[in-house]
């Protein structure tokens, strides 16, 4: 039986604002600084360890980390904050426990993480925050053997213009990454045919550089390019490392769900209807769903 997961956000304990999403706009950054950064940080860290208590408790297996426990944390050096130690104790005990209980804890950075844009800034950019998350794992303890099952899930971020360009644009910066970065690393399909298809990312990055592509049931309805369901999922399964449990993404349509045409087709929906078919593998699945834990629950897995 595949693990369930789900993103970011509990809202279960949420409601008791419990959350590792405190964040601040520009401006606060500039007038408050540092101390506040670390004063949220502290906090937002404090609040992961209930979450990851919370997830062993309730037998969940899989999570994914906001990108939001460190606010601003591409313009600064860990070091800087002022909690920086009680910090870093909390983030090794958080990776004791869900290493402890089988765990699996994943990122997948925002989408303003560009690693094919023909912008150097962008680019720059982009390899500063997504090494800045790797190096939350490496917080963890998770330093000494890297690999995506601790995954960084990105998509490629556009096409450019020009889609043969932009995915060796992509090949061509990933060698940019730190390396425990690049052994994290791990694309992901995309919801147009504008842009990325599995079959795409397999030929155009995994062929060249590698690394695992995470498949989205959700996504693939958008764009399948030219496979079935079941097809793109076992082309995705063979770009996962032996050992490594192969990760996917399923949501279903809030569209459907509402009976609301005016919604936008690729909205989620708040829980899932649907038996998920993994057509005979048994991959980890982080559900996409706007409830969150409550949508694991109503699936009736845990």
């Amino acid at each position: 039986m595949s693990n369930l997961g789900y993103a970011c956000i509990n809202t279960s304990l949420q409601a008791n604002k419990i959350t590792t999403n405190r964040t601040m706009r520009r401006k606060t950054f500039d007038t408050k600084g540092l101390d506040y950064v670390s004063e949220l940080s502290l906090q937002n860290v404090k609040d992961l360890k209930t979450y990851v208590r919370w997830n062993n408790e309730f037998k969940i297996k899989l999570f994914r980390l906001s990108s939001q426990i460190f606010p601003w944390m591409e313009e600064y050096n860990w070091s800087d904050l002022k909690d920086y130690k009680e910090i870093c104790n909390l983030m090794m005990e958080i990776g004791e426990i869900a290493t402890d209980n089988g765990q699996r804890l994943t990122m997948h950075p925002g989408p303003y993480h560009c690693l094919a844009s023909p912008n150097p800034n962008v680019v720059k950019r982009t390899i500063i925050g997504l090494n800045k998350h790797s190096e939350q794992f490496d917080m963890m303890g998770f330093y000494s053997d890297p690999s995506p099952y601790n995954k960084i899930n990105i998509h490629v971020g556009g096409a450019y213009g020009d889609k043969k360009s932009t995915l060796e644009r992509f090949c061509k910066n990933f060698e940019l990454l730190d390396e425990n970065t690049k052994k994290r690393l791990v694309i992901e399909n995309d919801d147009s045919p504008n842009e990325f298809s599995v079959k795409e990312l397999f030929d155009g990055v995994y062929q060249h550089i590698g690394i695992p592509i995470t498949f989205d049931y959700f996504h693939h309805t958008f764009n399948t390019g030219g496979l079935t369901e079941e097809q793109a999922l076992k082309m995705a399964s063979i770009t996962w490392p032996d050992g490594i449990t192969q990760c996917c993404h399923y949501s279903e349509s809030r569209r459907k769900e509402k009976l609301d045409e005016s919604i936008r087709p690729q909205a989620h929906s708040d829980i899932i209807y649907n038996k998920i078919n993994t057509y005979g593998l048994n991959p980890d699945i982080v559900i996409e769903a706007k409830l969150k834990e409550q949508a694991i629950f109503n699936y009736g897995i845990v």
